[in-house]
Parts: C-alpha cells; structure tokens; sequence
C-alpha cells in the first residue's frame, strides 16, 4: 500500500515537472520569435498627456451621463 502511494506520487511529481520544462521551453520559445521579428510589432504610440482617444473620450462621457443620472434618480 505504500509502494502505491510512492509510485503515485513520482508519477505526479514526474508529470508536474514535465509540465513545467514544457512551459519554460515554449515561453524560451516565444521570446525568441519575438525577439527575431519584432520589427513586425510594432511599438503603440502612447496618447499624450492631455490628448484623448476616441474610445477614451466616450468611456468618460458614458461616465459622466451614469454619474448624473444616478444623481437624479436619487433624489426623485
């Protein structure tokens, strides 16, 4: 019966392990492609400080219009 239980537990810790070298081998790998062809990605240029985007603009505006009504509807 402990037999089974050692046998069990260096099977899982075996699996474990082989998971992880699997892991670190694809991160390695992946790192290495983008590495290799990051002149394909490029960089996204950061929005200056008072410059607003279209989406951001309108998430502040959804904002605004939900914080006033809640206000009003609070009150009623």
């Amino acid at each position: 019966m402990i037999m089974e239980g050692v046998q069990l537990m260096a099977v899982g810790m075996f699996t474990v392990f082989a998971f992880l070298t699997l892991l670190v081998g694809l991160m390695k790998a992946s790192s290495a492609f983008f590495e290799t062809f990051s002149d394909r990605f490029p960089e996204p240029r950061a929005a200056d400080a008072g410059e607003r985007t279209g989406d951001e603009a309108e998430i502040a505006l959804a904002i605004a219009v939900a914080a006033t009504r809640r206000r009003s509807v609070g009150r009623g």
